[in-house]
């Protein structure tokens, strides 16, 4: 079975075929530093983080492009609010974000640029969109002609004759009120470059472009973001870039968003959950799966409770593990995954139905350490640890060594139930064996189950 990808651009699923044999190009729309990033923002790397794991599983070579937008009229709106400058804003959050994709266990980028940092770059693209007759100066901005690209629209599947362009305060000039800024006039006391045509800055859409051509070349494999860039931020880029002269991306892939409410986890909303806080009350490698575990492309309602379900569900591999590797001594992981997990993965990066195949698998390895068949234990564990390994969520490599597990739920717990488990030690050890039998069964009513082992009792929630 080939690798298939859903590419919003043809609204279907078709193999994946790279430009170079051997080689996977991505872009991925990364960061408005503004603010601090909360869980959606966290949600879009993770799941082309997985993306890359999987195509490196593979046995591609993967490049992988991840911007920082550093400037925009959102930075810059910040600035006026707080008295900030607006790069120890752009700084800061950068920072933040980076923090937050480490905790997660998400994989540095191959190349991670700043807008602000390729500014030569977008003067040339509007040179020569300008030279070509799709672009134009007005009143020191610089403004992409929309009806000069006839496939306008095209990945966003609107009407040109229904369109109605964001409004951005500066924005004076246009010829056509569809058309959109490349480039906006300097105002007084913002940041601001020279450019042919005065000073001013970049406008958002140009940036990508500017930033994919440089490091991936005229053409490339994949373009990511969330469905709120579709319109209007990856339909500009497609328009400048092709009418520069760049083929641009095959694929363009699209996450779905983390919502709380039925509304899109939004910084202007106030509905967002920091991600800075979310590491303090959950572990970083449950919010990894509890965000992975979800297709791509389907929308995460947030809670609470959704959370709790994903470390309890997360709590039933780790618990194999951990006996598996007391029973069993350390384990490699397998060289290759099972054959159901390869071929979910590789249908839309299926991780749903690739999860199922880890959840089957820790059955199988529970079933055979209660019946002491090692061997069988020993190769359910190897094919787990693969398996995780793939999705960045094997407990035991070296990324999420030393984590702290004690200031979650599962550490209180843990820490609550060494106590009963001590007073039903001592219970049996002065052969009152009616209490200790009591406290098992009373643990059972709360949901755990209790394993006596030569190196003393262990718990785990039931049907683990």
């Amino acid at each position: 079975m080939s690798l298939r990808l859903y590419d919003t651009s043809t609204r279907q699923v078709r193999d994946f075929v790279p430009l170079v044999p051997g080689c996977v190009s991505m872009y991925l729309c990364g960061a408005t530093v503004q603010a601090a990033p909360h869980i959606g923002h966290i949600r879009s790397n993770l799941n082309f983080d997985v993306m890359r794991r999987w195509f490196s599983y593979r046995g591609y070579q993967v490049t992988f492009v991840r911007n920082v937008t550093d400037i925009d009229d959102k930075v810059i709106k910040k600035e006026r609010e707080l008295g900030t400058p607006w790069f120890e804003i752009a700084y800061t959050n950068e920072r933040a974000f980076n923090e937050g994709y480490t905790a997660l266990g998400c994989l540095p980028p191959s190349v991670e640029p700043r807008a602000t940092g390729h500014v030569p770059e977008m003067i040339e693209m509007m040179q020569t969109l300008i030279e070509k007759g799709h672009a134009y100066e007005s009143e020191g901005n610089v403004y992409f002609a929309v009806t000069t690209y006839p496939d306008y629209l095209a990945l966003s599947n609107q009407q040109l004759e229904n369109l109605r362009q964001p409004e951005s305060e500066g924005e004076t000039g246009k010829r056509d009120p569809r058309d959109f800024a490349m480039w906006k006039r300097a105002k007084e006391g913002e940041p601001s470059w020279d450019t042919p045509w005065g000073r001013g800055r970049p406008g958002w859409h140009l940036e990508c472009s500017a930033m994919a051509h440089k490091y991936l070349g005229t053409a490339f494999d994949i373009h990511g973001g969330g469905l709120d860039l579709i319109f209007p931020h990856h339909e500009n880029e497609i328009a400048q870039s092709k009418a520069f002269g760049d083929e641009f991306a095959s694929f363009w892939v699209h996450n779905a968003w983390v919502t709380m409410s039925g509304e899109k986890m939004s910084k202007s909303l106030g509905n967002s959950v920091l991600i800075s806080e979310m590491v303090q009350r959950w572990r970083p490698i449950v919010l990894r799966y509890y965000l992975a575990a979800p297709h791509y492309r389907s929308m995460i309602e947030y809670s609470e409770e959704s959370i709790g379900e994903a470390e309890t569900g997360f709590a039933r591999i780790e618990g194999f593990i951990e006996r598996a590797v007391e029973r069993c001594g350390l384990v490699d992981a397998a060289p290759e995954v099972p054959l159901a997990f390869a071929e979910a993965m590789d249908d839309d990066l299926g991780v749903p139905q690739a999860l199922a195949v880890v959840h089957t698998a820790v059955r199988q390895g529970n079933s055979a350490l209660t019946a002491d068949d090692k061997e069988s234990a020993v190769a359910r564990l190897a094919e787990v640890r693969a398996m995780l390994g793939v999705l960045g969520l094997d407990p035991l490599d070296e990324m999420w060594a030393g984590a702290d597990r004690g200031d979650d739920l599962h550490g209180v717990v843990d820490s609550l139930v060494q106590l009963v488990l001590e007073q039903r030690q001592a219970a049996r050890a002065r052969k009152d064996f009616a209490t200790a039998d009591a406290i098992r069964d009373q643990l059972a009513l709360a949901g755990l189950s209790i394993e006596d082992t030569p190196s003393g009792s262990r718990w785990t929630l039931n049907n683990q």
